[in-house]
């Protein structure tokens, strides 16, 4: 997969990453966005239900099968290079949530408003945090599940406090 010089990965780069609009109705699926084409396999050693595979030799990027994968997030803290979010789509009145890995401190508090962030940085609105998950077992990477507007779901990829004094 060839990919900007940045490791931002463009809308059309996106879309095999993505399960059809059936499986996302079914509750949490993962997205991988995988850029990097080096030796690395946590996420497949990760996976439970063997959802996660690389082609070849460990250097091809991760493929999700969606008919497998549960969305339940053990690879998210397993990759190094903060690459693997868990969406969930299944949720009404326009609401969706994101899960993602986070090693900044302090840590945010469940119910905390915060400014949800793309890939690129750019913001895009506000979430509220709904669970942080901190664990020896998630190998020293929180996960934190934000709950957003679900038009932005596919786009948040990151965080910030929310600044009090705006």
């Amino acid at each position: 997969m060839s990919h900007r010089s940045d490791g931002i990965l463009e809308p059309r780069q996106l879309l095999p990453l993505v399960p059809p609009a059936e499986r996302k109705a079914l509750g949490p699926f993962v997205i991988i966005e995988c850029v990097e084409s080096i030796p690395c396999n946590p996420c497949v050693e990760a996976c439970p239900k063997g959802a996660i595979r690389i082609e070849g030799d460990m250097n091809g990027t991760p493929s999700v099968d969606f008919d497998i994968c549960d969305g339940c997030g053990l690879c998210v803290s397993a990759c190094p290079g903060l690459a693997i979010f868990v969406l969930d789509m299944s949720l009404d009145a326009g609401a969706a949530t994101v899960s993602l890995p986070y090693e900044y401190l302090p840590l945010p508090t469940v119910g905390d408003t915060v400014v949800t962030l793309s890939r690129e940085g750019e913001v895009l609105g506000e979430g509220t945090v709904e669970r942080v998950l901190s664990a020896k077992a998630l190998d020293r990477t929180p996960i934190v599940t934000l709950s957003v507007p679900a038009d932005h779901a596919m786009d948040v990829r990151h965080f910030t406090a929310k600044d009090s004094t705006a």
